[in-house]
C-alpha cells in the first residue's frame, strides 16, 4: 500500500505538470483568450471524467481476471501518459499547422475548429490519467486485505500530495530547461513508474496465495445497500456542486487577489498550491474521521457556504495589512484555505460513501464531479462575471451551502444527536455571517479607486480611474497604463522613419488608445487588436474624441489575441506597434516577445516596413534576451531609451532604417499628427520631441552588455516569465 501510495503522489505531481504546460503550448499555438483557455481546462477535464467512467466499465467488465491484471493495467495508463509528453506538443503545432492552411477568420468558426483539434489531442492522453484512480482502487481490491473501502480516499489523498508539488515545483524547472524539457521530465518519471508497478506486479503475483482476499462480497453487499438508499442520488448532486464550486470558484480568485499577488506565473503557482495543499490537509483530516465511523454534521456544509464567501473579506481594501509581498501569501490563505480543506473533506468522503469501495462505481461518482468541475469556470467566466460583480458571483455559489446547512435533511449521513438544536443554531449563525458578509463588506473594484468606471467580461475586470492626466487603467487589479507622450512615440517614431508615406498601421494591445489615437492622426487605416473585451468600451473616458476615431472609416478594432490575429489575418501593414501588457514578467507576455511572434510579424509587414517593439526597464537578462530576438529575426534594429527611462523603443524592419535629422522626422509629419505629438510634450515642437529621443539612442552592444550569455527569447524558454533563481537565488542558467 506504501508503493501504491508513492505511486499516485508521482501520477498527480505529473498530471499537474502536463495541465500547466499544456495548456501554455495550446496557447502558443491557438491564442491567447480567456475563452482558448477554458477550452484548453475543459476538455482537460472532460478527459479525466471519461476516463473514470470508462475504466470503471471496463472494471466491471474483467471484474474476474487475474489479480496482477489491475496493476499491470496501471503501468501501462501510466506508460501511456509518458508517451503523452513527448507527443501533445507536437499534435498542437500539427494543428496550427492544418488552422493555418483553413482560412478561418471568424471567432466562432476559429473557437470550433481549434477546440476540436485540443480535444482529439489532449482527451485519449487525459482519459489515460483519469483511469489511473478506479484501476488503482480494482489493484487494492483485488491485492490487498485492508483499506478497500476507502481506497479511493486513499488514491485522492497521494494524487492531491503530489499535485501540491506539481503546482509549485514545475516553474522552476521551466526556467532551467524550458517547457519541453520539463515534459520530458514529467516522462521520465511515468516510465519510472510503468517500471516500478510492472515490478510490483510480479511480487504480488509470487506472494498472491499469502495475501490475496476478495472483499468483492462486503462491497457487493455494501454498494447494494446503498443504492437502495434515498442518499444515492443525493450524494451524486453534491459530487457535481462541489466541482461546480470550486472550479467556478477558482476564476473568481484570480480577479480578487490577483492586484496582490500580481499576474506573474509564480502568482498563479500560489493559487493553486494553497488550494491543492489545503485541498490535501481536509483530505487528511478525512481520512483520521472516517475511521471513527462518526457521520459528518450539516455543520460542515453551513461552514463550506461561509468558506465560499471568505476571499470577499481577504480581498477587501478593509482588510488592511503591512505592505510586505509575504503577507500577500498570508491573505491568500486566509481567503481560501477553509473552503478549499473543507472540499478536500467532503469529496472523497461523497466518493467513498457512493462506492463502498466498488472502482466502477467511484469511477462513475468522480466523473460526476468532473462534469462539475467543466462546468464551474464556463459558468463563473462566461456567464455570471460578465453580468455582476464578484460579491454575487461567489453569494450564487454558496447559497446552496447555506440551504443544506439550514435544512440538513437535503444533506447525507447527517449526524442525528442530541446536540442537534445546537448544531442548528450554529449552521443558522453561519448563513447570517456569510449574508452579513456579501451585503456589508466593500469589494475591492469598486472601493480602490477615489473615481473610477468598472466594466467586466469574461477576460477581466477592467477598471478606468482618475481625472485629468492624472488618468490610469487597471485590469483585473494591474495597472496597465497612463497617460503619457510615450504611447504617442510608439506611433509617430516608426510612422516618420518609414521610407514611404505610410497607409496602414496595426497596434497590439489597445490600452488607453493613445498610440491608436495616434496612428489614426496620420490618416492612415488603423487595426488595434485587444484581448480584453471591456478595454475599448472605456477609450472615451481617457479621450474625449473617441466615439468620433472610432466612426472612422479608417478604424477597425478587433477584440482577439494579438498574435493569433497575425497568424491568421493576410493584410499587410506598413507598422506594427507592440505594446504588451506589464509588467514585462507577466505570464503569457512572452508570446508577444518571442522569435516566433517576430516571425509572424515579418510575414504581415510590407517590404521596409516597421516595427515597433515597447520593452519596459529591467532584468538585464530579459533586456538582452529580446534584444537577441529582435536581432535575429530582423536584420536591421534600433532601439531608443524612453523620455523618462521606463522602457526602450526598439524599431526593426528587414531594410536599413534611414538615418534621418530631428527636423527631417518632424516634416515628415502631417499637421494634425503634429499636434499630437506635442499634445503632452515634454518638448513644444515636433523637432525638439524627435531631438529629444534621437539623443537617446542606444546600440544593441550596449543593450545586450549586461547578459552576454542570455540566448534570444523563444515560445520554449521565456527567460521574462521564469525568473525566480535567476533572481532570487542567483543562480547563472
Amino acid at each position: 500500500m506504501g508503493w501504491i501510495f508513492i505511486f499516485f503522489f508521482l501520477s498527480g505531481f505529473c498530471s499537474i505538470l502536463y495541465e500547466v504546460i499544456w495548456l501554455r503550448l495550446s496557447m502558443a499555438q491557438f491564442g491567447v483568450t480567456g475563452a482558448m483557455v477554458s477550452i484548453v481546462l475543459s476538455i482537460f477535464m472532460a478527459g479525466l471524467g471519461l476516463g473514470s467512467w470508462a475504466s470503471g466499465h471496463f472494471i466491471r467488465t474483467y471484474e474476474g481476471q487475474r489479480k496482477t491484471l489491475a496493476m499491470r493495467l496501471y503501468a501501462f495508463a501510466e506508460l501511456t501518459i509518458g508517451i503523452s509528453a513527448l507527443v501533445v506538443p507536437y499534435e498542437l503545432m500539427i494543428g496550427r499547422s492544418l488552422l493555418g492552411h483553413s482560412a478561418v477568420s471568424s471567432s466562432s468558426g476559429y473557437y470550433l475548429i481549434s477546440g476540436a483539434w485540443v480535444a482529439l489531442t489532449l482527451i485519449p492522453w487525459c482519459a489515460c490519467m483519469g483511469a489511473t484512480i478506479p484501476i488503482g482502487m480494482w489493484a487494492i481490491r483485488k491485492n490487498f486485505s485492508h483499506g478497500t473501502r476507502r481506497s479511493f480516499s486513499f488514491l485522492y489523498l497521494a494524487n492531491v500530495l503530489g499535485a501540491v508539488v506539481g503546482s509549485t515545483l514545475p516553474p522552476l524547472i521551466v526556467e532551467i530547461y524550458g517547457f519541453r524539457g520539463t515534459l520530458k521530465v514529467g516522462a521520465m518519471l511515468n516510465l519510472l513508474l510503468f517500471v516500478s508497478a510492472m515490478v510490483l506486479s510480479s511480487r504480488l503475483s509470487k506472494v498472491a496465495a499469502e495475501t490475496a482476499v476478495s472483499p468483492t462480497s462486503s462491497v457487493s453487499s455494501d454498494r447494494a445497500t446503498l443504492v437502495q438508499s434515498h442518499d444515492s442520488k443525493r450524494i451524486l448532486v453534491l459530487l457535481f456542486m462541489t466541482g461546480l464550486t470550486s472550479m467556478g470558484a477558482e476564476v473568481v480568485w484570480i480577479r480578487l487577489f490577483t492586484p496582490y499577488l500580481g499576474t506573474v506565473v509564480y502568482a498563479f503557482a500560489m493559487i493553486l498550491g494553497v488550494y491543492l495543499a489545503s485541498t490535501f490537509v481536509g483530505s487528511q483530516i478525512y481520512r483520521y474521521w472516517s475511521g471513527s465511523g462518526v457521520k459528518e454534521s450539516a455543520v460542515v456544509w453551513g461552514m463550506l457556504g461561509l468558506g465560499t464567501l471568505l476571499p470577499l473579506v481577504v480581498a477587501s481594501p478593509q482588510f488592511a495589512l503591512p505592505a510586505y509581498q509575504l503577507l500577500n501569501l498570508v491573505r491568500l490563505i486566509l481567503g481560501i484555505a477553509l473552503f478549499s480543506s473543507l472540499l478536500g473533506f467532503v469529496t472523497p468522503m461523497l466518493v467513498d460513501r457512493w462506492s463502498g469501495g466498488d472502482p466502477d462505481h467511484a469511477g462513475r461518482a468522480y466523473a460526476v464531479n468532473v462534469v462539475g468541475c467543466i462546468l464551474g469556470p464556463i459558468v463563473a467566466g462566461f456567464i455570471l462575471l460578465p453580468l455582476m460583480s464578484e460579491r454575487w458571483v461567489l453569494l450564487i455559489f454558496a447559497a446552496p451551502w447555506l440551504v443544506i446547512g439550514v435544512n440538513p435533511k437535503w444533506s447525507v449521513g447527517s449526524q442525528q444527536s442530541e446536540l442537534r438544536p445546537f448544531l442548528r443554531y450554529v449552521c443558522y449563525a453561519f448563513t447570517a455571517g456569510a449574508l452579513l458578509l456579501a451585503f456589508t463588506v466593500k469589494g475591492y473594484y469598486e472601493e480602490a479607486f477615489a473615481s473610477h468606471e468598472v466594466l467586466r467580461d469574461s477576460t477581466a475586470t477592467v477598471v478606468a480611474s482618475g481625472a485629468g492626466m492624472q488618468k490610469r487603467l487597471v485590469v483585473n487589479g494591474v495597472g496597465i497604463t497612463f497617460l503619457t507622450p510615450m504611447t504617442k512615440l510608439m506611433a509617430h517614431l516608426p510612422l516618420a522613419f518609414l521610407d514611404r508615406t505610410p497607409s496602414k498601421a496595426l497596434v497590439v494591445c489597445f490600452g488607453m488608445g493613445t498610440t491608436y489615437r495616434s496612428l489614426m492622426s496620420w490618416n492612415i487605416s488603423t487595426t488595434a487588436v485587444e484581448l480584453v473585451p471591456s478595454v475599448p468600451r472605456l477609450f472615451g473616458y481617457f479621450h474625449s474624441d473617441a466615439s468620433q476615431l472610432l466612426q472612422s472609416p479608417l478604424s477597425h478594432v478587433v477584440i482577439d489575441d494579438g498574435r493569433r490575429y497575425l497568424e491568421r489575418t493576410d493584410e499587410q501593414f506598413d507598422v506594427v506597434t507592440l505594446d504588451p501588457p506589464p509588467p514585462v514578467q507577466a505570464a503569457g507576455t512572452s508570446l508577444l516577445y518571442s522569435t516566433e511572434f517576430y516571425e509572424a510579424i515579418r510575414r504581415r509587414l510590407r517590404p521596409g516596413g516597421i516595427l515597433q517593439q515597447w520593452l519596459p526597464t529591467g532584468d538585464a537578462v530579459v533586456q538582452a534576451s529580446v534584444a537577441r530576438a529582435l536581432q535575429q529575426s530582423f536584420p536591421y534594429v534600433r532601439v531608443f531609451h524612453s523620455f523618462d527611462n521606463r522602457g526602450f523603443h526598439f524599431l526593426a524592419s528587414d531594410r536599413p532604417l534611414v538615418q534621418r535629422t530631428a527636423q527631417e522626422l518632424a516634416a515628415r509629419m502631417p499637421e494634425r499628427a503634429v499636434q499630437d505629438l506635442i499634445e503632452w510634450g515634454p518638448a513644444t515642437t515636433a523637432a525638439q520631441q524627435f531631438s529629444i529621443i534621437l539623443k537617446r539612442e542606444l546600440s544593441l552592444d550596449q543593450l545586450t552588455s549586461g547578459a552576454p550569455q542570455a540566448p534570444p527569447l523563444q515560445d520554449d524558454h521565456p527567460e521574462n516569465e521564469y525568473f525566480f533563481l535567476r533572481q532570487y537565488l542567483h543562480m547563472k542558467l
